[in-house]
């Protein structure tokens, strides 16, 4: 029988980071400097190997995973990554999928779709060049993550954008985001400013709600929703009424949907999280290198699953606010 966790909520979805190195520095994810102190990056050694995180996945599978997603950090910074997707590829009836800031994605694309990607999510927070490069903070040019897109595109990986939404930075471009994606038949989602880690300068003020997002949208394109394609689905969906495709928004912080929550995530040393606000993880590097059979593993992590109560979410007040809560760019989002 496949584990449940105290609420309820079977494990469906796994997010793996790869790598905890970035090489944008956007303030709601990986700041340029945290409390004034640089960024100490994991030594290779740390990570999990390709070897180790294909057991941690298959692990996962023989669990009821049915969709994994590759991240970071910036997962393409990770040497070889399409080693690793050739054999996560080979997982039967596995979803595989990467989420990439798309700065090296034009020349990966290609390598990518032959390992056996099925999908990529590109995050782009703004079209308005000069917004683009302040947000991500290391100059970098719109253009070039739209040069990704289309590479991606072209090869044949279908394509879904983010856009985390900040309050006076970049909600008056929404509108723009909508109005280009539905001409490239691009899925477009917009996810709330989320109190994600501590170094983020999180406040309520700065969240533009979803429904905000889709009232501003509305306006210009008309909208009406669409049902949750499966349990856990954690965008709203929303389509055109001209039949131009669709959009999502993620409301994490207004609507949270933690009762369907269905994601575990693991960091790049191996640490299992069962909640993005999570304040630990359970080691499974350890248990990998100390001989741990599959079985072992799997077991494992179905015992901490079974344990698992997170609902941080719908239970945010000022207590669990204070709480310390890992990094995004150490777990990937």
């Amino acid at each position: 029988m496949l584990p449940h966790d105290t609420l309820g909520r079977p494990v469906r979805d796994l997010r793996i980071s790869v790598t905890d190195r970035c090489n944008f520095r956007c303030a709601y994810c990986m700041p340029k400097s945290v409390f004034g102190q640089q960024h100490r990056f994991m030594d290779r050694k740390e990570l999990l190997s390709f070897e180790e995180l294909e057991r941690v996945a298959r692990a996962f599978v023989a669990l009821g995973v049915e969709k994994i997603r590759l991240t970071g950090g910036e997962p393409l910074l990770r040497k070889e990554l399409e080693r690793l997707v050739a054999r996560l590829a080979t997982i039967e009836g596995l979803d595989l999928t990467l989420t990439t800031n798309a700065s090296l994605l034009a020349r990966k694309a290609q390598s990518l779709r032959d390992a056996g990607l099925d999908r990529v999510n590109v995050s782009l927070d703004s079209l308005d060049d000069a917004t683009f490069r302040a947000m991500n903070d290391v100059d970098f040019p719109v253009d070039r993550v739209l040069e990704g897109i289309q590479a991606a595109a072209a090869v044949g990986l279908p394509v879904k954008v983010n856009a985390v939404v900040k309050r006076g930075v970049n909600d008056d471009g929404v509108v723009e985001l909508a109005r280009y994606f539905r001409e490239t038949g691009h899925t477009l989602r917009f996810i709330e400013y989320m109190d994600v880690g501590s170094t983020n300068g999180w406040r309520l003020d700065d969240v533009v709600p979803a429904a905000e997002i889709v009232e501003s949208i509305d306006a210009v394109f008309p909208l009406e929703p669409v049902a949750a394609a499966y349990r856990g689905e954690v965008a709203q969906r929303w389509r055109y009424r001209d039949g131009r495709g669709e959009l999502g928004v993620i409301s994490s912080v207004t609507q949270p949907f933690c009762a369907d929550c269905t994601r575990a995530r693991i960091s790049a040393e191996g640490k299992l999280y069962t909640c993005l606000f999570a304040a630990r993880g359970t080691d499974l590097r350890a248990l990998l290198r100390s001989g741990a059979s599959d079985d072992q593993l799997a077991a494992a992590i179905g015992a901490v699953w079974t344990r698992r109560a997170d609902r941080y979410s719908e239970l945010r007040t000022e207590r669990t606010s204070e709480l310390p809560r890992i990094e995004m760019s150490y777990i990937g989002g």
